[in-house]
């Protein structure tokens, strides 16, 4: 599984740690720090930004600008994939009319993955599955907190329709904003992203302790080695579920 790391993320020098031979999960919203990805990543992956654009208030409804950013970086040798551009809170209608409009679908169809909604139909997530050599699972509506109850059942029941009966995923699935090795490890993801290392590398208050990391670049390497030890299933099974488990667990995103 490759575990993407999102950027920015302060100070620089602790960027380069956090990505260094790694791999990187770069927004369109804050691109800041894409020399270092390209500098120092074995690969990385291109996040649309329309998460963060929702959270403030204004969300993206032009996308001609990131249709032409990804048209330069996928032929970089160390892209990946981008997401392709969604509406969080919008209906299947108005997300299929994105997928449609996206510029490679036909042509390359590996330069995106689209986004499944975990609100959205099981139906939409078997035909993306089975339209798609990868698709990102979206957390959203009433399982919008990663690692709650509900959200634990709702991936349970979208696993079940993307796997066969051997628990193989008929696609490579990427986690957004799961990178947490309670939540990855228990599902058969390609990949997962978080912005996890960005947001508690600076935090003085979370690193107390006799053997503290004495710098903010330690911290994203201890960090980044902790959540790496952790890799995903390969095949998907529910004994491994928390919810067959009788177990439930936060998550941090």
């Amino acid at each position: 599984m490759i575990h993407y790391h999102g950027t920015p993320i302060t100070p620089t020098t602790a960027a380069t740690k956090a990505v260094f031979a790694g791999h990187a999960f770069v927004s369109f919203r804050y691109p800041e720090q894409l020399g270092i990805v390209l500098d120092v990543a074995q690969s990385f992956a291109v996040d649309n930004g329309a998460f963060s654009a929702w959270r403030s208030g204004a969300p993206i409804t032009d996308w001609e600008p990131y249709y032409e950013w990804v048209a330069e970086l996928h032929r970089y040798p160390s892209y990946d994939f981008a997401v392709i551009p969604d509406i969080i809170d919008g209906d299947e209608a108005a997300n299929d009319e994105l997928l449609a409009e996206w510029p490679w679908r036909e042509r390359a169809p590996g330069v995106g993955a689209p986004v499944w909604h975990l609100h959205e139909s099981l139906d939409r997530l078997e035909r993306m599955a089975l339209a798609w050599p990868r698709v990102c699972l979206g957390s959203s509506g009433e399982f919008a907190r990663v690692g709650a109850p509900a959200w634990w059942t709702r991936m349970a029941e979208a696993m079940d329709v993307v796997c066969d009966k051997s628990g193989r995923p008929v696609c490579k699935l990427h986690g957004l904003r799961m990178l947490d090795p309670e939540v990855f490890s228990r599902f058969p993801f390609a990949s997962a992203d978080s912005t996890n290392i960005a947001q508690n590398v600076g935090i003085d208050s979370a690193w107390r302790g006799t053997y503290t990391p004495a710098s903010k670049e330690s911290r994203a390497q201890v960090m980044r080695e902790r959540i790496e030890s952790r890799q995903s299933l390969v095949f998907w099974d529910r004994r491994a579920h928390p919810i067959q488990a009788g177990l439930f667990m936060g998550a941090a995103a």
